[in-house]
């Protein structure tokens, strides 16, 4: 499992002197990067191959407040992958200083080619690298499907 530390600061605070929404998704966005660059996903690798991450949904679900005075650990795990690498899904985990869990976040994604802006499969060395990290207890390898198990869709004005 893979972790990063955070100090919850005051710009990371809303109304309610709790840590905001808009922090828990920073500080995923920030883990996953930290995560993605130690495993060869570096912004030259990404531009080099012309590819870059987009987020389909972001699912939270609070448990406790989180106030800020001490760290709190964001965990990373891969809990989907699809054979070409093109879609995944991400769990990630909030933990205070004593290991309690007080938020969760299902994420799904995937790959676009950064030129046609179209989804693609990561190339072998990229999907061999997210192969061999490990993986949440949960994991399953993602279809297309997956990506719609809600059925949302658009729904535009008339």
């Amino acid at each position: 499992m893979y972790f990063k530390e955070f100090d919850i600061r005051w710009s990371d605070l809303d109304a309610n002197r709790h840590l905001a929404n808009s922090a828990y998704i920073n500080f995923m966005s920030h883990t996953r990067m930290g995560f993605l660059i130690e495993n060869g996903f570096t912004q030259r690798e990404l531009a080099k191959n012309n590819i870059g991450p987009v987020v389909f949904y972001e699912h939270m679900y609070y448990f406790k407040e989180a106030f800020p005075g001490k760290p709190v650990k964001v965990s990373l795990e891969i809990a989907g992958l699809s054979e070409d690498g093109m879609f995944f899904e991400f769990l990630h985990n909030f933990y205070d200083v004593n290991g309690k869990n007080f938020a969760s976040c299902e994420m799904m994604g995937a790959w676009i080619d950064l030129k046609t802006r179209q989804l693609i499969g990561l190339p072998d060395g990229f999907n061999e690298a997210l192969r061999n990290v490990p993986r949440a207890k949960t994991f399953k390898i993602l279809t297309k499907e997956d990506t719609r198990r809600f059925g949302k869709k658009p729904v535009n004005l008339e």
